[in-house]
């Protein structure tokens, strides 16, 4: 069994076929987190989730490069009663050049979201891109569940920073970027009992299933999640078996499922 801890089927990329791709990767033994970047995408992930008895959980929030956009704090909560929500996100800081003009209202934003997700007693999903200084400093200023602080997705910082979050009690996330940025030091000193692998699809396919497709670029799922795995497996030295077993039991501790 695997564990998609960040998925966006809940995405227009797949408003075709959807029941489909969930279905695909249920019957293939993968569950899945769908999680929301807007107020929008965080519903339908609530409404997907809600389909299926087990397997399919939902994740709310408001991404940082939309933190443009009002927040309604009641709103969220109000999502929050689903029993399928089992964390608050996607949040974060992204500072890539077309969003950094807007930085401190994602800070904002983001403490915001923090405050709801302490509320609730749900981890955190945070996204970060060329803001780990300003992250670090605003998680590390703020009270978070002991049991289950969150996760960093998909991870692409230096082990020293990695080193800190760990400290915090936080997991790492790691997807199909890790075919295509060197993160081997950081995964092979990260315990296999603080990582969670993911696609977040329809994003970052992953190389080794672009390779294997007849034809044009492969559209993410979270079926591809195995390449992740696999690769964790080879870094490690270990089995696909002890790495799937780890990172399924990491995902049902920190998001209660």
């Amino acid at each position: 069994m695997l564990i998609d801890t960040h998925a966006h089927v809940n995405f227009k990329d797949f408003k075709n076929d959807a029941n489909e791709v969930i279905q695909r990767s249920l019957d293939n033994n993968v569950w899945m987190i769908n999680v929301g970047s807007q107020y929008a995408t965080s519903k339908r992930a609530v409404e997907m989730a809600e389909k299926y008895p087990e397997g399919v959980y939902a994740a709310i929030g408001l991404h940082p490069i939309h933190s443009g956009e009002e927040f309604s704090y009641e709103k969220y909560k109000d999502l929050a009663k689903s029993k399928k929500v089992v964390a608050i996100g996607e949040i974060g800081l992204d500072y890539k050049s077309e969003y950094v003009s807007f930085k401190e209202r994602q800070k904002e934003v983001l403490i915001k979201q923090l405050d709801l997700a302490k509320e609730l007693n749900l981890p955190v999903i945070l996204h970060c891109r060329m803001a780990h200084d300003d992250l670090l400093e605003i998680i590390s200023n703020f009270q978070f569940p002991i049991s289950k602080p969150g996760v960093i997705h998909c991870f692409t910082g230096s082990w020293v920073e990695a080193e800190k979050y760990l400290k915090m009690g936080f997991y790492l996330g790691f997807n199909g970027i890790i075919f295509k940025l060197n993160l081997d030091e950081v995964i092979e000193k990260t315990s296999l009992d603080r990582i969670l692998i993911e696609t977040d699809c329809p994003y970052l396919t992953p190389l080794p299933a672009v390779a294997s497709a007849k034809a044009g670029p492969l559209r993410n799922e979270p079926l591809y999640v195995k390449y992740i795995a696999e690769k964790i497996a080879k870094l490690k030295n270990i089995t696909l078996e002890e790495v799937a077993e780890a990172t399924t039991k990491n995902a049902k501790k920190i998001f209660d499922i």
